[in-house]
């Protein structure tokens, strides 16, 4: 994806505020469920960098697998929780 200059320099400012929020989401947050939700932002943000790269196949890889994988965790968390 090629995007012109000031698009794409807002763009990354915006996907590394995201990043950073996320992260510090991730460790913050005392709710597991909240911090698997950050959690799986931040594997969003990091495969929406891998498309600015040009690593499509990087990208999609990132969303299926640990994305995923933390929708999952969340519901054995939930489960977990109730139970």
């Amino acid at each position: 994806m090629e995007l012109p200059g000031l698009i794409r320099d807002i763009f990354l400012d915006f996907l590394g505020l995201s990043l950073i929020l996320g992260g510090v989401g991730v460790v913050l947050l005392a709710n597991p469920i909240y911090s698997a939700l950050s959690l799986e932002l931040v594997f969003v943000c990091i495969s929406l960098f891998d498309i600015l790269s040009n690593s499509h196949f990087v990208a999609a890889a990132q969303l299926l697998i640990y994305v995923g994988v933390i929708n999952v965790l969340i519901i054995f968390v939930v489960i977990l929780i109730n139970g």
